[in-house]
């Protein structure tokens, strides 16, 4: 018997389990997996806060696939397109030629990307916390910031590299305000001026409560802890534009007579707020590349599925994580939320489907239920929720913590993330930033030929510099 070739695009958490599961349910010796991924690592998206607050390495919020997934043939490409009628998917790889891979079953698993809105300036001046650059790039950014208004005389030019505006207060918005802001807290001590001036951190939402997918009381205590820290909050507001000096908000006040929703009144309350970044974390949706694969898509980009994962009309395609519309097991009529939880086990599932479905066995639906709910708000606080119990403070937050620890693959990496987080416990973050590593430059741009070359290589590096193109720019 010939093996059963098994490609899974897409390695988040959800490409990842079913990776995983496939090498544990014992298939190596019947099928073939090929895992496709634009990166050779897994992001573990839930710790990009810490990453940005300095409290984690970068390096220690991925995990390796080549190391993890030693079963799987790794391809480090994007999918570029397919024909479901083949069963064939193609795709470009890192160096960019272009193949087609034949499969017997296919598992979507292309995640999502930020949600971005037709608002004027956004795309130009906006910063998503998405990927570990994102994460990075923002913390950066805030030491960026420091240092040119420490430099500034005015306090009024300072005010500007000293305002954070966060748009969008899910999970991801309020512990990534909340992480970065701690680290700026501790960070501000080296700036005199800056100290003595002060910060400002907005938070902005479009409903009328922070964390909407929380309960109202936890919603309540996560707003009074972030305002007991001087940070903003403004619920039924929305964003109206961006530029590179601030953000325009809009208020929303007239309720909406049947939803009871805020909706924007016909004469807007409009408010400039100076800032020089505006970060951008409302809402997630499918990768592009969804739309590539010669599938029937829902209204909101993703692909259907039935209970058991495959998508509706296609029996050897399966479909998980962010990028499928898989029916939720305690909500009839609703689909499942983008949460790392959903997708690890939509991942096992879908590796134990494929497994009866080369054996000749019936595919089980999907019955998971959402354990509970975890978000940290710095400062050795969170809240969550487990098996319907509510946490706040510390105790949530060792939740947090143990959770995360639990659910990071492999020893090595949980050491790390334990490491970690005692190193910054000790001795507080780490308030460093490893500047842009740019392009090396070529050795013959600074040999002198002549009298007037060591001046015109000398004003040469200076001009890279400027622009970020030499060996190391901070």
């Amino acid at each position: 018997m010939d093996q059963a070739r098994i490609v899974i695009a897409g390695a988040g958490f959800a490409g990842f389990h079913a990776a995983r599961s496939l090498r544990r349910a014992g298939l190596r010796g019947e099928a073939g997996v090929t895992v496709v991924n634009e990166t050779n690592f897994m992001l573990y998206t839930p710790l990009l806060p810490g990453a940005a607050g300095g409290t984690l390495d970068p390096r220690h919020v991925i995990v390796p696939l080549r190391s993890q997934l030693k079963h799987a043939e790794l391809i480090v490409g994007s999918v570029t397109g397919a024909d479901p009628q083949r069963q064939a998917l193609t795709l470009r790889r890192k160096e960019g030629t272009d193949i087609e891979l034949g499969y017997d079953h296919l598992v979507v698993a292309l995640g999502s990307v930020s949600k971005t809105l037709p608002i004027e300036g956004l795309a130009e001046h906006g910063i998503g916390l998405k990927s570990l650059a994102d994460a990075t790039g923002l913390r950066n950014r805030v030491l960026g910031c420091l240092d040119i208004a420490e430099s500034l005389e005015s306090e009024e030019a300072r005010a500007e590299y000293l305002s954070f505006v966060f748009v969008g207060a899910g999970y991801a918005g309020i512990e990534g305000l909340a992480e970065l802001q701690d680290f700026a807290e501790q960070a501000i001590d080296s700036y005199p001026r800056c100290k003595a001036q002060g910060m400002r951190w907005l938070l902005v939402e479009v409903q009328d409560r922070i964390m909407g997918e929380a309960p109202p009381s936890l919603s309540a205590f996560a707003a009074k802890e972030l305002e007991a820290r001087s940070i903003e909050i403004k619920t039924s507001t929305r964003l109206k534009s961006v530029d590179a000096r601030g953000t325009v908000l809009s208020q929303m006040t007239r309720p909406h007579r049947q939803t009871g929703t805020t909706v924007p009144p016909k004469n807007e309350s409009e408010t400039r707020v100076k800032a020089r970044t505006v970060v951008w974390t409302a809402g997630v949706r499918p990768s592009p590349a969804v739309a590539l694969l010669g599938l029937e898509l829902d209204a909101s980009g993703r692909l259907p599925t039935d209970r058991e994962l495959r998508v509706l009309g296609r029996q050897s395609v399966w479909a998980v994580g962010d990028c499928a519309a898989v029916p939720e097991p305690a909500r009839p009529g609703e689909t499942c939320p983008p949460t790392a939880q959903h997708a690890i086990r939509q991942g096992k599932l879908v590796a134990l489907n494929i497994e009866g479905a080369l054996d000749g066995r019936g595919a089980k639906p999907l019955r998971y239920r959402t354990r509970g709910v975890v978000a940290e708000l710095g400062q050795s606080k969170a809240v969550a929720i487990t098996f319907g119990v509510r946490w706040r403070g510390k105790p949530a937050w060792l939740i947090a913590r143990t959770y995360h620890l639990l659910m990071m693959p492999g020893l090595g990496r949980k050491l790390r993330l334990l490491a970690d987080w005692s190193i910054a416990l000790l001795f507080g973050r780490d308030a460093s930033s490893p500047g842009v590593l740019g392009a090396p430059r070529p050795l013959e741009d600074l040999m002198a030929t002549n009298a007037e070359a060591p001046k015109a290589a000398a004003n040469a590096w200076i001009e890279a510099e400027s622009r970020g193109e030499g060996r190391l720019s901070v």
